[in-house]
């Protein structure tokens, strides 16, 4: 039986610290044999450089405590000549030297094959380094906390492009490509951009988009995964490509940072932030932290290091770039009490918070505000569109239409006109994507012309960028009406906020509404930069969280009239003779509960042993989306999330009863307590409000 008890809330803030921050990037390189073959490569594309193309060692950071001077996002120095003034390039921005740039760091990204970093996929034009950038920070506090020095890194696994930043003192970060190159046995010959530039080789199978396989109705039901993605290799599931691909990134990771801190660095014992989707559930969430563990991420440092797996931290793609974005007060001129909604808008998924910012600048502090969400509709379906539609037009021209022919097309298409395409003014000019094949070249009746394709803009508009620009903003949208408050700011964050066509309509549908529509400088590597900063931060930044959807409980509870009434079918007699209702749900959590960080909401339940042997309870967590309140599990509108098990042998009241067996058997009283961080979920077993011990989640396939 159960009854339910108040949240107790147990969140003890940490004291801030003192924080530098920087920024550079580095990749592997790429090996030859690998690489596209460069015949048919179009003249704005230049074809990869060879293995180990550049070479030299960093030398010390600079540092700096002014914040980054902010310009308009989206500026480009074309490859080869030089940036305006005294400044440097820097993710397609201008940033003067002298504001806290180190031009001495040497570039953490593939030699040759540095992208534009507002684009959400690669692109093998050479372009200036990512250097060092310094980033506004809380004061010092009156006393370092203990752990002041260790080493937090963050991890941004993305759809297409994935990124690892790090920091003691400072923060680096880069972008890489999410892909990965098998042959024909599962071993792994290539992953980043190594594996995204080679050419198709018969036995091997290039895998990219896995992350997607761990979107929650996918999860569920695998005939909702998307069919235009990618099968997955032989033998293999979505969560062992997603353990390879960290295992390479985290290897070369600890490298990158051991040259350039030295062997000092305590790189077993740092705390290691990962970042997921919004949308996410828990069950994706494990997922992730098992693929993590697995990959060595996080690992036992010492003998006695017992908690060792606590170190990986969850936290959501929208609130890492919120706390980001929050920092660049001069950019939007948010002030406290202010709403912004931050739009991560990346590869695969665009997701979205509004936040408030509810403490002083000088000791920044975050509340979410409504409940987060996020769909399937990054600037990855713009490409898998233009796919479609190219399929479309050369149908009766199968020498176009293998799958290097099309990769070439969406090649083509991605790192040319996906981000650049500006809409409505667009309509009236043609773009040309050269083939891969030098047969059939011409086909003027289908816009094959010396060997290019040629597509109308206002197809373009209307077959590839209106269905999935419209999805952004009716999400936008959505998310606006669940809050009854003015907002003050959007912020478009992620790769695909590079978008030129994106901005814009995102600007025509909602300035009349929200008086500030900002894309940060450095758009792409918000999320990235975010979940170091909170690292860094040694406290809770964003101060409460809202439930995105219901947590509840299938529980046997006394029948009480309505039970009778509804569902008589469902009461029966326990052991002990008193008329019990099964399949009543009980909700530990609300949608939209406003949750503060660390905070403990506690159930009182008892249990009921015929014998001391009988000392497990085990109970399934169900989640819904919806906001109405049910009483019975047949109810519909929920999913089963994972089975709950809990061992009360350890409890005093439970070993006292079993000292003392009685004929007719006995009630063990005892609470759980659920926690809900920005992504997780953990349950605590608690015997007079003292933890007793973690609960274990079975989550359910």
């Amino acid at each position: 039986m159960g009854c339910c008890g108040e949240p107790v809330d147990t969140a003890t803030p940490q004291q801030p610290t003192h924080v530098y921050t920087g920024t550079i990037t580095q990749q592997p390189a790429l090996q030859p044999g690998l690489e596209k073959p460069p015949v048919f490569q179009q003249s704005t594309i230049s074809t990869p450089p060879p293995a180990h193309a550049l070479d030299g060692a960093s030398a010390p950071w600079g540092q700096s405590f002014s914040s980054p001077p902010v310009t308009q996002f989206g500026s480009h120095t074309p490859p080869g000549s030089p940036p305006p003034g005294s400044g440097h390039n820097y993710n397609g921005s201008i940033y003067n030297a002298s504001g806290g740039f180190s031009s001495m760091n040497e570039p953490l990204a593939q030699p040759g094959s540095v992208r534009h970093a507002h684009h959400p996929s690669y692109t093998s034009v050479t372009s200036p380094p990512l250097l060092s950038i310094s980033l506004s920070s809380p004061p010092k506090a009156a006393s370092p906390p203990p752990n002041e020095g260790k080493m937090s890194i963050s991890i941004d696994f993305g759809t297409t492009f994935s990124g690892v930043a790090y920091g003691s003192s400072r923060i680096a970060g880069g972008q890489i490509p999410t892909c990965l190159l098998y042959d024909e046995h599962g071993r792994i010959l290539a992953w980043g951009l190594e594996a995204k530039n080679a050419s198709p080789m018969p036995g091997t199978t290039c895998c990219e988009w896995f992350k997607l396989f761990l979107e929650p109705h996918a999860l569920r039901d695998e005939s909702a995964v998307d069919p235009r993605l990618p099968q997955l290799p032989f033998g293999k599931r979505a969560i062992d490509l997603i353990v390879d691909f960290l295992t390479c990134l985290w290897e070369y990771a600890k490298e990158q940072i051991t040259r350039d801190i030295g062997a000092v660095a305590d790189l077993n014992s740092a705390d290691v932030w990962l970042t997921v989707p919004a949308a996410w559930d828990a069950k994706g969430c494990d997922i992730m932290r098992e693929a993590a563990i697995a990959a060595g991420l996080v690992q036992s440092a010492r003998a006695d290091d017992v908690n060792w797996r606590e170190r990986l931290r969850i936290i959501t793609e929208p609130e890492a770039a919120a706390v980001h974005c929050a920092y660049l007060t001069d950019l939007h001129r948010l002030k406290p009490s202010q709403n912004f909604v931050v739009v991560d808008a990346g590869g695969g998924t665009v997701d979205l918070a509004v936040y408030k910012i509810t403490g002083q600048m000088a000791n920044l502090e975050i509340a979410e505000m409504c409940a987060r969400s996020g769909a399937n509709c990054g600037s990855l379906f713009l490409d898998l569109r233009f796919r479609e539609l190219v399929k479309v037009l050369l149908e009766g021209h199968p020498a176009h239409l293998d799958p290097a022919s099309l990769a070439y097309f969406m090649h083509s298409f991605s790192e040319t006109e996906k981000l650049a395409y500006a809409g409505v003014s667009d309509d009236q000019n043609m773009f040309h994507f050269t083939c891969f094949n030098v047969e059939d070249p011409d086909d003027p009746s289908v816009g094959l012309v010396n060997g290019q394709l040629s597509v109308p803009g206002n197809l373009l508009r209307r077959e590839v960028f209106d269905p999935v620009v419209g999805e952004v903003l009716q999400l936008i949208e959505e998310q606006i009406r669940r809050l009854d408050q003015r907002i003050d700011a959007l912020l478009l964050v992620g790769g695909f906020a590079g978008s030129e066509y994106l901005k814009q309509r995102v600007e025509e549908q909602f300035s009349s509404r929200i008086k500030v529509i900002a894309r940060p400088a450095d758009a792409d590597t918000a999320t990235l930069r975010g979940a170091a900063q909170y690292g860094l931060a040694r406290r809770p930044l964003v101060s409460s969280v809202i439930a995105p959807r219901s947590y509840i409980m299938k529980v046997k509870l006394p029948a009480d009239q309505e039970d009778w009434l509804k569902r008589p079918a469902y009461i029966k007699n326990n052991d002990a003779g008193v008329p019990i209702c099964e399949n009543r749900l009980q909700y530990l959590v609300s949608k939209g509960a406003i949750l503060r960080k660390g905070q403990r909401l506690t159930t009182k339940f008892c249990k009921f042993s015929q014998t001391t042997q009988d000392s497990t309870f085990v109970a399934v967590l169900y989640t819904s989306d919806t906001e109405r309140i049910m009483r019975y599990t047949d109810e519909g509108e929920t999913s089963e999330l994972c089975k709950w098990t809990v061992d009360l042998s350890s409890l005093p009241t439970f070993q006292q009863n079993a000292t003392m067996p009685q004929p007719g058997g006995f009630y063990t009283e005892f609470e759980l307590g659920l926690e809900l961080d920005s992504a997780e979920v953990r349950g605590i077993l608690l015997y007079n409000s003292q933890e007793w011990g973690r609960v274990t989640f079975d989550f359910l396939s």
